[in-house]
């Protein structure tokens, strides 16, 4: 049998990853996708993190040799007894046995912190908000979600800081790509259907070819929909842009050129089949729609089809069998 296709999805508390995760997992078909959380990996639960005086983020807190191993058997298709955290009471709750589907969805907040863990990945995403709007969902999801008061969420996210800035953003150099959702600059509201998006793209995998969107604004740079060379962490990256205005046109034209590459993307793209693409959860509970959010979803997806496609050269006319259900 072929073993899995893993992703890792990286980033700070309230960066984004669940959210990202569930869409991709349901464009994919819950059958297809084992999604694993590594946090679930903490060594002390909240009162004892409490009175020992360590975050939740650092390393000491968590047992990243058993998480790398639990990587390590989940890419050789073996199933794991998986810890379990729950973020809501901050105790463990007993273990469940996991057995990897044909995709494994791996998120947290320390996932790269090892190399044994980054060599189990086949795409490696990192997310990188503002961290004014990253205060602005964990104060909104722990208030609401977790029990926290905001008082109490700011405070925590003080207390973290020092952690966060040594061991969680060095991460990012370890991504094949940083996904920065941002407000528009006349966004006071920092709607979240609203966000613009910028994909710093690694030449680590191999992208799809995306030189048509030069076209598409004619060379203007206040276009929705932007590619560009930068630099990252002192390395050349290509650089795609999505504004939250873009128009349902453009954003068809963006999707069907990452579709054209693999023929069996096209059902993914299949706005009608995939209705949950893009969707998220407002500040006041609606749901909202956004373009940037579903071309983001859109090119990890490739990516995890990539790699499938990658793994199983020389297998011929066994990518194509492979059944997405939407």
């Amino acid at each position: 049998m072929s073993r899995p296709i893993i992703l890792g999805i990286v980033g700070d508390s309230a960066a984004g990853k669940t959210t990202l995760t569930k869409g991709i997992a349901q464009v994919l078909g819950p059958e297809n996708v084992t999604v694993i959380c590594t946090d679930d990996y903490h060594r002390y639960d909240r009162k004892q993190r409490a009175e020992i005086g360590i975050t939740a983020i650092h390393p000491d807190c968590n047992y990243l040799d058993i998480m790398q191993q639990h990587l390590s058997l989940l890419r050789r298709g073996e199933p794991i007894l998986k810890p379990v955290y729950s973020h809501k009471t901050g105790t463990f709750e007993p273990p469940v046995y996991v057995k990897p589907s044909k995709f494994v969805i791996a998120e947290g907040l320390l996932g790269y912190s090892t190399l044994a863990a980054r060599d189990s990945y086949d795409v490696k995403v990192y997310l990188a908000p503002p961290e004014s709007l990253r205060a602005k969902w964990k104060v909104n999801r722990d208030t609401q979600k977790r029990g926290y008061t905001e008082e109490q969420v700011l405070e925590e996210l003080k207390k973290r800081e020092p952690d966060s800035e040594q061991f969680i953003r060095p991460q990012r150099q370890w991504s094949d790509i940083v996904v920065t959702f941002y407000p528009p600059s006349d966004d006071k509201d920092q709607a979240n259907g609203h966000l613009n998006v910028r994909l710093v793209l690694r030449p680590t995998i191999p992208h799809p070819d995306l030189i048509e969107i030069i076209n598409f604004g004619n060379g203007n740079s206040t276009s929705a929909i932007r590619l560009g060379l930068d630099r990252d962490m002192n390395k050349p990256v290509d650089v795609l842009e999505v504004d939250g205005h873009a128009t349902l046109e453009q954003v068809n034209k963006l999707e069907q050129i990452i579709c054209s590459d693999m023929p069996y993307l096209r059902s993914v793209c299949d706005r009608e089949s995939n209705p949950e693409l893009g969707k998220v959860t407002g500040t006041t509970g609606e749901i909202l729609q956004s373009y940037p959010l579903a071309l983001t979803q859109l090119l990890i997806t490739y990516h995890m089809l990539k790699a499938t496609q990658i793994h199983q050269v020389g297998e011929p006319g066994k990518v194509e069998k492979l059944q997405i259900v939407s």
